[in-house]
């Protein structure tokens, strides 16, 4: 057992070495400390798997403690050792320069039998009189492991001194926790337990790591090699530290570089750890696998062996347990490539060579084609190929197999798929014909598993010797798979980057002696790329050529990609009800194709973003419910982040700020790593601004300006567009109307400025944008009315009201248009007939924040003559924004309702009487939490996002005044049974 704060046998010490990527993690673990100095106790449950960093998160916990003044205990449990009743627990308390007092009489009541229920009362007396002299903190290593009366103790004692100032740090390690133990941890979460899930580094962490342990910054080929401990820091450490035990770098100019290329993966001593605590028959069976690389069936292992499977069902169990192998359908798979690697290095070579050629020779020796089945993966160190042959990983019906297998995983499995596929590169050379093509099926495994800048590397990698002036190592790709390598790069920056989608796809398209189906598709990435940059009329020119390409090749794929093209051109030519039908056929067109082989992913975002811009907010929001759920399910990050990001959207013009609020603060989360651009700039940006004006958040508008100030200084023109809207809002909403009209200078010119003749093939930067043509919104055109108004220079916004009108007239299907326009129309001849008509219009649509401007509006022109006929538009529009949760707007219309006279009080309209605190969706968060429900739980529950969850719950504890689950708990108890 460990008495004191050291490292667990799965993690090694790494000596001096600092805690890197764990700010997050220890904040919040600082923050507790500090709410423990002030007396508030709880629990904490630090889980992850082996060798992610849970032992180096106590030990810095504990150290942090001692420096407070916080009187720490600090147990664990050796999973080598016998186990002790209630041992992990006592050596903590009971060890140490500072042990509980009386510790021989508990030590006593643990031995005897029948004595339990005295040694719990006398554990819980001990602990509470300690906690009265200075808080403490109950450190418990490998909780995974406890004993069952460990595990009682903690169920009973944890919860009862909860009102105390002891903190309870728990670390569980794995995904296998045995049921007693899963029991005690619910028992926990239910007493409020916080939770923190530690999970790979990032690649700037563990570069970090690489730093300090070689002591200079990793080169491009040490990073490689960083990278396959995938972000594990003990893996990462232990093969940093071979590296340099074996002198396999060398450091020059303050870079550190492999001395000799690939450097082969070795034995690690944490996998031996783990190795020895096998049975024989388990090791044997993991080290088989090892050999044997790629997933496998047990029959196969079986045939291996020279056993029957049901010979191996207990030592499958027991490798499964140790999370050394997982299960893949019906195949076997190591959890990491890096342990398969060095427990295959720990075989000897004759007999891993003998296993690796045994299994790669037969038709079922690795995994076949179908699920995750990819033959064998290449053995490590595998023997010098002879002259004029390649090695075993060489060969194309090994890459096939491999090949074969991510294909089959990648609508499910993305991230497993990418991996299998970067198998398959690994073990192929660089010279190799096949590896072009290769590389173009990896691109986009790699960014729906959430890695894109993996997958920008791989491609320029590949092209480099292509591009003027490059220098590749490899000979350069030809023609056909040069286009293939384009069309994965412009398939990655469809979502991020308008314009490079452009480029390569028009330089791919370019190429000779393409098949037809491959120039389809490419040509309908250009056309897709010029739409979503705004630049309509350049779409408009190149979609006669695409569409003929895809008809000719009868490509189902290209069509569904142009079917969005045709929508947006006949959108931004002001037929909406066209360019709903053509998406809702895109939609179609795309549902059968599958992620792996649909260009823009997905076709149905464009669907949903039309309904949403149509006022069918309702359905919109099923559709990016929908859209969430599926790519999350399948393990899709970035198709989920593009979800998150149309439904924040969504949320906002549906009137429900907190819910877009708290979506945007997930999707913004994962656009840190997805680096989605683009596509983020014109709707999660614009979505984040508008929530940050209606909700008053200063700090969050601040953030939002600095956004917009980016997007109008570059990118395609309707990014820059977005980004001059965006900044008029802001400066707006500061009381600069004349600094947010000219922030529109370029978008509304003064009458009589003349606009530069257009370029045929470049767009204007000052092309007319969707102001005037299509609009970011149709509710923004009220607003840009409202501004000129405010800036005295209302001749501004006549073009802007002409063509609202327009439009509604060539869409009187669509009830939000006629709304707007009648809006805007009011605003500008101020003219009440107007502003009342907009009233009723807005009754159509399902746009409450919308339909309370306008009655605000109709509510101030009434109040210059008729104030009490104004009262009631304005309290029916601060009804609206209350229970929206526009808080600046209601104030200021509470603000009108007092020179009129009449004083309201801050409402909760919307709001349960006895939650006045909460919005509906904080209080539907917190009364399932309060039922003992983790984050992941209430977020499958509500078909929210953890991190939407997690929003949702901060909130509500920062407005309820809360530090711990058991507090919420306690408060929904009393306030839910009294009411």
């Amino acid at each position: 057992m460990t008495t004191g704060p050291g490292p667990s046998s799965e993690e090694p010490d790494g000596g001096p070495t600092p805690l890197r990527g764990r700010a997050a993690e220890q904040s919040f673990i600082e923050a507790r400390l500090d709410a423990l100095g002030r007396g508030a106790g709880g629990i904490v449950r630090i889980e992850g798997p082996a060798g992610i960093g849970t032992s180096r998160m106590l030990a810095a916990a504990s150290a942090s403690a001692r420096r407070r003044g916080i009187r720490v205990f600090h147990g664990g449990v050796d999973p080598d050792a016998p186990p002790v009743p209630l041992g992990p627990l006592l050596e903590g308390l009971l060890a140490g320069p500072e042990p509980l007092a009386d510790a021989d009489r508990l030590r006593d009541l643990a031995t005897v039998p029948g004595q339990r229920f005295w040694l719990l009362r006398e554990l819980a007396d001990r602990l509470r009189e300690a906690a009265r002299d200075r808080p403490l903190l109950i450190v418990l290593d490998d909780f995974q492991w406890c004993d069952d009366l460990t595990l009682l103790t903690l169920g009973t004692v944890v919860t009862e001194l909860a009102p105390h100032a002891i903190l309870w740090l728990v670390a569980v390690r794995g995904a296998v926790v045995p049921p007693g133990v899963r029991t005690t941890l619910d028992r926990m979460r239910r007493a409020g337990a916080h939770e923190l899930v530690l999970g790979p580094l990032t690649d700037r962490a563990s570069a970090r790591i690489a730093e300090d342990v070689l002591g200079a910054v990793p080169g491009p080929d040490v990073l490689g090699l960083v990278r396959t401990a995938g972000g594990v820091p003990a893996l990462l450490v232990e093969l940093l530290g071979a590296v340099r035990e074996e002198e396999a770098v060398t450091i020059e100019n303050g870079t550190a570089a492999l001395t000799a290329g690939a450097f082969p993966v070795p034995p690690l001593p944490s996998v031996a750890r783990r190795l020895d605590r096998l049975s024989a028959a388990a090791r044997e069976l993991v080290e088989t696998a090892a050999a044997v690389g790629a997933p496998v069936t047990v029959a196969r292992l079986a045939e291996l062996l020279g056993r029957s499977p049901a010979a191996l069902i207990t030592a499958v169990r027991e490798a499964l347990d140790a999370e050394l192998l997982t299960e893949q359908g019906d195949f076997l798979a190591f959890g990491h490539d890096l342990v398969r690697r060095a427990v295959a290095a720990g075989l000897p070579p004759s007999v891993r060579q003998s296993l690796y050629r045994h299994a790669a020779d037969e038709p079922g020796g690795g995994a076949p084609a179908a699920g995750p089945r990819g033959g064998a993966a290449p053995a490590d160190n595998p023997p010098a190929p002879q002259a004029g042959q390649g090695r075993p990983g060489d060969g194309r019906g090994e890459s096939d197999r491999l090949r074969t297998a991510a294909a089959e995983l990648a609508s499910t499995a993305p991230a497993a798929a990418a991996e299998l596929a970067l198998r398959a590169l690994d073990g192929i050379a660089a010279d190799a014909p096949e590896r072009p093509r290769l590389v173009a099926e990896t691109i986009p495994l790699l960014w729906q598993a959430g890695r894109p800048a993996r997958a920008r590397d791989l491609g320029a990698s590949a092209l480099a010797s292509r591009e003027p002036g490059g220098d590749a190592p490899a000979a350069a790709p030809g023609a056909e798979d040069e286009a293939r390598i384009r069309l994965a790069l412009a398939r990655l920056s469809s979502q991020f980057d308008f314009t490079e989608t452009v480029r390569q796809a028009r330089t791919g398209a370019a190429l000779p002696g393409l098949p037809a189906d491959l120039r389809a598709r490419l040509l309908a990435l250009a056309c897709l790329g010029l739409a979503m940059s705004g630049e309509n009329e350049a779409a408009e020119r190149a979609l006669p050529a695409a569409l003929a390409a895809a008809g000719e090749a009868g490509d189902r794929t290209a069509e569904a990609t142009l079917a969005v093209v045709e929508s947006a051109v006949r959108f931004a030519r002001s037929d909406w009800a066209d360019a709903l039908r053509r998406a809702d056929r895109a939609t179609a067109l795309a549902a059968g194709l599958g992620i792996v082989h649909s260009l823009w992913v997905p076709e149905a975002l464009w669907h949903g973003f039309l309904l949403n811009l149509a006022g069918r907010s309702r359905a919109a929001l099923a559709v990016a419910d929908s859209g969430v759920r599926g790519s999350r399910n399948q393990g899709q990050a970035a198709t989920t982040c593009l979800w998150l990001m149309n439904r924040t959207r969504a949320l906002l013009d549906a009137g429900r700020l907190a819910d877009a609020r708290a979506d945007a603060e997930a999707a913004a989360a994962l656009t840190d790593e997805l680096g989605l651009g683009d596509f983020a700039d014109l709707t999660l940006r614009y979505a984040m601004t508008r929530v940050a004006l209606h909700t008053g958040d200063r700090a969050a508008a601040r953030t939002c300006a600095a956004e917009a100030r980016r997007m109008r200084a570059g990118g395609p023109p309707l990014v820059r567009t977005a980004g001059s809207w965006l900044l008029a809002l802001l400066a707006d909403a500061e009381g600069r109307p004349d600094r947010a009209l000219a922030a529109l200078d370029e978008l509304l010119p003064a009458p009589g400025a003349q606009r530069p003749a257009p370029d045929p093939d470049t767009p204007s930067p000052t092309a007319p944008g969707p102001l005037l043509t299509a609009p970011l919104d149709p509710a923004d055109t009220p607003v840009l009315v409202r501004i000129a108004l405010r800036a005295g220079a209302l001749e501004r916004a006549v073009p802007a009201v002409h063509a609202a009108e327009r439009r509604a007239a060539d869409n009187p299907g669509i009830p939000l248009l006629a709304a707007g326009a009648a809006h805007a129309r009011g605003l500008l001849d101020n003219d009440l007939g107007h502003l009342v008509r907009a009233v009723r219009l807005y009754e159509d649509c399902p746009r409450p924040i919308a339909r309370a401007s306008a009655l605000e509006d109709a509510g101030r022109r009434l109040a210059a003559t008729r104030l009490s006929d104004a009262v009631p538009y304005l309290e029916s529009a601060l009804a609206l924004y209350t229970r929206a949760g526009a808080d600046r707007d209601a104030a200021r219309v509470r603000r009108r309702l007092r020179a009129a006279g009449i004083r309201r009080r801050p409402s909760t309209a919307g709001h349960d009487k006895e939650w006045p605190e909460l919005t509906g969706a904080e209080l539907r968060v917190a009364r399932l939490v309060a039922q003992g429900l983790t984050n992941a739980q209430v977020a499958e529950h509500l078909s929210l996002s953890p991190h939407t969850v997690g929003s949702h719950l901060r909130r509500a504890f920062t407005k309820l005044d809360l530090t711990s689950r058991a507090d919420l708990a306690r408060l929904v108890t009393t306030r839910d049974d009294g009411a």
